[in-house]
């Protein structure tokens, strides 16, 4: 998990108001494990914040992946 990085919500969550897909973006590291994400609509009014495990996102990439040898 790397600070600003984007990510999408692996799973419904109705007690956060996050369903499955949603894309937020990192705006805090709580832990190695843990990240503050920030969830904003198409003109970047905030409508939910939430710390998720590294296990309940999934980063996404915009570019292709090139590998460090």
């Amino acid at each position: 998990m790397e600070l600003l990085s984007e990510v999408a919500v692996l799973h419904d969550m109705p007690e956060k108001g996050l369903v499955r897909g949603q894309v937020g973006t990192i705006v805090e590291l709580l832990s190695p494990t843990v990240a503050e994400v920030e969830f904003s609509d198409d003109q970047g009014r905030a409508y939910a914040m939430a710390a998720l495990q590294s296990d309940e996102v999934i980063r996404l990439h915009h570019s292709p992946y090139e590998r460090v040898a």
